[in-house]
């Protein structure tokens, strides 16, 4: 069943279809016009005895909150916190995003709070890499897990209760100068380097605005002549990014993941001319031991007596021709043909690679 899946459904994807033309957005992004993560450390408090119990990043951090309410803890208390949790909050600052706008953030115990369900987030600075601040988080958070346990220390747990979000949780305060505006030229980066696709980006931009003002870098990268100014450029960068281009081809790629069997082929493979021989040589060993009993009165002892039968049983190998420039359907032909399962695909894959008939980069996962 396993085998007829997996070939099924390289036989789905064995017509190769020419590539479709995609948006240039889809192919890349501009240099600078990115995302930027944050992160911050605080306090979720009113959790239902579920929090970390003495954990001292916990008790450090609920003194700092304390002592901004002028709340003073004597020296050598330690307070029981299995109400509160230490937690650690990350969240990503979209681009051309400006102080006042909310973004979404997640919030992760960081000792051994069982569950922070029912938890509220006390207000916490998000910093960049930079160690400015971007964003203050504070909310309650919508954990989507579950854990129960017992008084005899059975337990059940559904999903990461331990983890939660909090939509919308932390405002920006500060916006992140993306460069766009002033930089002398603006940069797209493909996403997947290739040459073919960055001269046909460059060749689709000179021909939407009628003039030569796209080259192509290298294989990962169309510089672009702007004009100076926000509102000009903005308007610029979001006719770029309609823009249909056919991309390159995608370079012949065999994907093999060893551990789970599975095994994809893209269109543009080919197979030199080879011979392909394959069989499966199986030996089992029948262990089948024997208790010998001594004679009555005879002060023997009981003994055992190994008895083993070893098999060998050997498939035929059936051997099938890749004829010159093979595509895929042919191949999944000819290994359907032979009843191969999806490791003696992988077999024969890695076999036809060391042969030097196999026209494709060989990806082992």
């Amino acid at each position: 069943m396993f085998r007829t899946i997996i070939l099924a459904l390289l036989a789905a994807f064995a017509v190769a279809t020419p590539a479709q033309a995609s948006r240039v957005k889809d192919l890349g992004s501009f240099q600078g016009v990115r995302t930027n993560q944050l992160i911050g450390y605080g306090i979720v408090v009113g959790l239902a005895g579920t929090g970390d119990d003495n954990l001292a990043y916990a008790t450090q951090a609920m003194g700092g909150v304390a002592s901004r309410f002028g709340l003073t803890l004597p020296p050598g208390v330690n307070p029981s916190l299995r109400n509160a949790a230490a937690v650690m909050i990350t969240a990503e600052l979209p681009p051309f995003a400006n102080p006042g706008q909310r973004i979404d953030i997640t919030v992760s115990a960081l000792g051994r709070a069982r569950s922070l369900r029912g938890g509220t987030l006390i207000m916490t600075p998000l910093r960049g890499a930079d160690d400015q601040i971007y964003a203050m988080a504070q909310g309650n958070l919508v954990v989507g897990g579950l854990g129960v346990s017992a008084q005899d220390g059975s337990q059940v747990t559904v999903n990461v209760p331990s983890a939660g979000r909090i939509p919308g949780g932390a405002t920006v305060e500060r916006s992140v100068d993306t460069g766009f505006a002033t930089v002398p030229q603006l940069r797209f980066n493909l996403f997947e380097a290739d040459l073919t696709t960055a001269g046909r980006v460059a060749d689709a931009i000179n021909r939407e605005f009628g003039q030569q003002i796209a080259s192509a870098v290298n294989g990962g990268t169309i510089a672009i002549d702007a004009p100076p100014g926000a509102e000009a450029r903005t308007a610029l960068m979001g006719r770029v990014e309609n823009i249909l281009v056919d991309p390159g081809d995608a370079p012949a790629r065999v994907i093999v993941n060893s551990r789970t069997g599975t095994v994809v082929i893209n269109g543009a493979v080919r197979i030199s001319p080879a011979a392909v021989s394959h069989g499966r040589l199986t030996v089992s060993v029948q262990e089948n031991p024997q208790v010998i009993q001594p004679e009555p009165f005879s002060r023997g002892r009981t003994a055992v007596q190994e008895d083993s039968n070893i098999a060998i049983e050997e498939e035929r190998a059936r051997m099938f021709d890749m004829g010159s420039g093979a595509n895929l359907s042919e191949i999944v032909r000819a290994v359907n043909a032979i009843g191969a399962t999806a490791s003696d695909l992988v077999a024969i894959l890695e076999a036809l690679k060391q042969a030097g008939a196999l026209r494709a980069e060989l990806v082992v996962l």
